[in-house]
């Protein structure tokens, strides 16, 4: 079996979708935590692993691997059961999709570091975090329900009947509506994702815990 380490913070929800990636595909991994409150990502050390001081950074036989869904497309291609794609192009891209509205679309523009940045914009109003991430968050998740919708999802995944990469990126970033109170009760297709996946073992165990 392969070394594999992980270069983590456990809030991050990058972080987070791989943790899942690792757990579905039945690797075994060490975890590193990158405290990004305390600014470890910045250190002369963490920079020289992952130039750009973010997470996660995995570490597979040597070889550094960095962005989150360029790292869960390469265990799909390296460890390929379960398969975390669809067999035809049309799913894939359908996958894909999904996947980029939020690690794309909501993602960017609610991180840690934009999200202090809009704070000191605004003369250090500390009340501005929470109202930008309860707006950005529910209007992302919104548009996805809507992506949902015309897709004709239903079920327990986002796209067919099994989990993809479309559901590892969902479920991280419904942890942070929650976590900053986006409301999500009128979203039927995405409460229903989420309570079939919240317990499934490879999620269950990915969940954020502070260590």
């Amino acid at each position: 079996m392969s070394e594999i380490k992980l270069y983590d913070y456990w809030r991050s929800s990058a972080s987070y979708r791989v943790r899942i990636a690792l757990n579905l595909k039945g690797l075994r991994f060490e975890t590193e935590e990158v405290n990004l409150l305390n600014k470890e990502q910045n250190s002369d050390a963490y920079k020289a692993l992952n130039p750009q001081g973010l997470v996660p950074t995995l570490v597979l036989d040597g070889q550094r691997f960095t962005q989150s869904l360029a790292i869960i497309e390469y265990l799909e291609e390296q460890y390929p059961e379960p398969k975390l794609m669809p067999e035809d192009a049309l799913g894939r891209a359908r996958v894909r999709q999904l996947s980029y509205a939020i690690a794309m679309d909501i993602h960017p523009i609610c991180n840690l570091g934009v999200v202090q940045s809009i704070v000191h914009v605004s003369g250090g109003n500390e009340t501005i975090k929470a109202q930008w991430m309860k707006e950005k968050i529910r209007g992302g998740l919104v548009a996805f329900e809507g992506l949902l919708e015309q897709l004709g999802t239903t079920g327990a995944t986002c796209y067919g009947e099994t989990v993809s990469l479309a559901d590892i990126c969902l479920m991280p970033q419904v942890y942070n509506a929650d976590r900053w109170g986006a409301d999500r009760s009128d979203l039927p297709r995405i409460n229903t994702i989420v309570s079939a996946l919240e317990h499934h073992p490879a999620f269950a165990a990915a969940y954020p815990k502070s260590s």
